[in-house]
């Protein structure tokens, strides 16, 4: 069983209308919550951040303000949600969120 970090003290219900951005990420959706993503987990959240550093080979779409994908603010950068990914600049290329 993959490990995961529980968003301890989460008095929140995350779902369909909570209020926060629902982020679609691979098999399950990510909530934009106070600057990091909660993943709901059974009785409990999860936080959904990457592990470790994972480039996004051969992405040729900028990413901006127009670029037509859901912005979503994560930490101190803004990460573009598409096709079950999130993507964040970095130095120059794009990470796998």
């Amino acid at each position: 069983m993959a490990a995961h970090k529980e968003h301890a003290a989460h008095a929140h219900h995350h779902g369909k209308d909570c209020g926060h951005t629902a982020v679609p990420h691979g098999d399950h959706t990510d909530y934009a919550h106070d600057g990091h993503m909660h993943k709901v987990h059974g009785e409990h959240v999860d936080e959904c951040e990457p592990q470790g550093h994972h480039v996004h080979e051969g992405h040729a779409h900028e990413h901006g303000k127009d670029c037509g994908h859901l912005a979503v603010v994560h930490g101190d950068h803004t990460d573009y949600a598409h096709d079950g990914c999130r993507h964040a600049a970095h130095a120059g290329h794009w990470d796998d969120h």
